[in-house]
């Protein structure tokens, strides 16, 4: 995961919704399932999707009343901690 990635998809979901990047997971998981799909595109593929579910995970805390700071701290913490165990 990359954090300019996923606050650049939050400055999307501000100036749209977060039904377009839902509906993009949606598609890409869908494009995930076709066997002419090559190991290198399906690996961008997922960082891609993994992005793209943090920052909709990042923009319903935010939605809770998180800061957008606060929101991503949040979020990178899960996430190295995850890595960690």
């Amino acid at each position: 995961m990359r954090l300019p990635i996923i606050k650049h998809t939050l400055g999307f979901i501000r100036e749209n919704d977060a039904d377009y990047i839902e509906e993009c997971i949606q598609v890409l998981e869908h494009l995930t399932e076709s066997s002419n799909i090559k190991d290198q595109e399906i690996d961008v593929i997922g960082e891609l999707l993994s992005n793209f579910y943090g920052a909709i995970e990042v923009n319903e805390a935010i939605n809770n009343g998180s800061t957008q700071k606060e929101a991503l701290n949040d979020f990178m913490k899960r996430v190295q901690g995850s890595i960690d165990l």
